[in-house]
C-alpha cells in the first residue's frame, strides 16, 4: 500500500512539471515570434507596400 501511494505522489509531481514545461515552451515560441515581427516588420511591410503599389 506504501508503495501504491509513492507512486501516485510522484505521478502528481511529474504533471505539474508538464505543464510548467509546457508553459515555458509557449512563452519561449511568443518571445521568438515577437522578436522575428520587430525585426522584420519594416521589411515586410515593404514588401507588401510594393505588392500594393505593382497592383
Amino acid at each position: 500500500m506504501r508503495k501504491l501511494n509513492n507512486f501516485m505522489k510522484s505521478l502528481r509531481r511529474e504533471e505539474g512539471q508538464t505543464l510548467s514545461e509546457y508553459a515555458l515552451i509557449l512563452v519561449l515560441i511568443a518571445v521568438v515570434a515577437i522578436v522575428a515581427v520587430t525585426l522584420l516588420g519594416n521589411q515586410i511591410s515593404a514588401v507588401i507596400n510594393s505588392i500594393a503599389n505593382a497592383l
